[in-house]
């Protein structure tokens, strides 16, 4: 895979971030190395999830987050970051729980494959 241009934020150039809806993977890891207090959402597939994740994600599959809100309740009121492949299905999960009450969710801009090519080089890429 050809190599991209970051921005100082560890963004792709011209990426349309929007702080109201999403975080940057560095922003991500900055929490995760201060040891703050959030849950990590992986919402990608099975699959996707075998091939290669990021060490602390809660696997929680975008289709499955229906059935399975009610294990999220207790994280209502903490930060939630979700994270998909690219970044559009984690939006999407995002949405949909704030629609139902909970306060504090993002998107992880580009997903596990910015993480991988800015963050954990060890993440595979796919």
């Amino acid at each position: 895979m050809a190599a991209i241009s970051l921005d100082e934020n560890g963004l792709p150039e011209g990426y349309p971030f929007d702080p109201e809806w999403e975080m940057s993977p560095r922003q991500v890891k900055a929490m995760l190395d201060a040891g703050e207090d959030f849950v990590l959402l992986d919402c990608r597939t099975p699959p996707e999830f075998d091939h290669c994740r990021i060490e602390g994600a809660i696997f929680l599959p975008l289709q499955e987050v229906g059935r399975r809100l009610a294990e999220l309740e207790p994280a209502c009121e903490k930060k939630i970051v979700i994270h998909c492949h690219h970044g559009m299905r984690s939006l999407q999960m995002a949405s949909f729980l704030r629609q139902r009450g909970f306060s504090d969710v993002t998107s992880m801009a580009g997903g596990i494959d910015l993480w991988s090519m800015d963050i954990d080089p060890g993440v595979a890429r796919y």
